[in-house]
């Protein structure tokens, strides 16, 4: 082989190499970054990217940084310099919302639904940038104003109602007691005929005599006297002589 084949071939194996070279690094930046997310603007101007992607500054969660305000415009900017292979969005805008201008680095197209504005896009072998100028109608604004206006005044009237309530049960506990709670309290290690007596001067909330007692229990004087006896030495209940009569009450603690 002469000196002239051998350089030939030298520079046919450099090629070669060289050819295989530029095809894989053409190859691996052809791949470049993937999208495929779903962005969602609410009424406040925050944005959450969720989704799959290589791509590591993409996805977050209710941010203020894609958007920014104008008097009543917003304006979403979402701008990914990186060449990616494949990318597809899906926006979704709060009801309400009207487009003035979009842009973007790929094909777009806006639909959407009775409560969302949606914007859809891809791209192939392209950064991914979409720039949307956008308004969200006053009307649909005030009507969640108004909605929460009637929701903080229904709270409000329902907590005043509830204080109320509070206010008016621990100002007066002895009205709102029932007797099972003395039965549970005072009445506790009580007979019946006791109980019978400690329940009528709970209930009358006045003094009354033994005869107006006895009226009331039905039972004979004798028995009346021997247990209002008994619960005035366990300190419930205390006597008062009026005349000829003595008025019985529920001993103060």
């Amino acid at each position: 082989m002469g000196l002239m084949q051998r350089e030939k071939l030298r520079i046919h194996i450099f090629l070669s190499i060289l050819s295989f070279l530029l095809f894989f690094v053409s190859s691996v930046v052809a791949e470049g970054y993937f999208a495929d997310i779903d962005i969602s603007v609410d009424t406040s101007g925050f944005v959450t990217i969720s989704g799959t992607t290589n791509h590591q500054d993409i996805l977050v969660e209710s941010t203020e940084s894609y958007i920014s305000k104008n008097q009543g415009f917003w304006l979403l900017n979402i701008t990914k310099n990186e060449v990616f292979s494949e990318y597809i969005y899906t926006i979704t805008f709060p009801k309400g919302t009207s487009i003035n201008y979009i842009k973007s680095s790929g094909t777009f197209r806006i639909g959407g639904n009775e409560e969302h504005l949606i914007v859809d896009g891809f791209g192939e072998n392209s950064n991914l940038s979409v720039t949307v100028q956008y308004q969200i109608d006053k009307k649909h604004d005030e009507s969640m104003l108004n909605t929460l206006n009637v929701n903080f005044g229904l709270i409000s009237l329902i907590s005043i109602l509830i204080f109320l309530f509070i206010l008016v049960y621990f100002k007066y506990p002895d009205e709102n007691k029932s007797p099972d709670r003395y039965d549970d309290d005072m009445l506790k290690g009580l007979n019946q005929r006791q109980k019978d007596i400690m329940n009528i001067l709970i209930n009358n909330n006045v003094p009354l005599t033994q005869s107006e007692i006895q009226k009331e229990i039905g039972i004979p004087k004798a028995s009346v006297s021997r247990n209002i006896q008994r619960l005035e030495l366990k300190g419930l209940i205390e006597k008062e002589q009026t005349g000829m009569s003595n008025l019985i009450r529920l001993k103060e603690k």
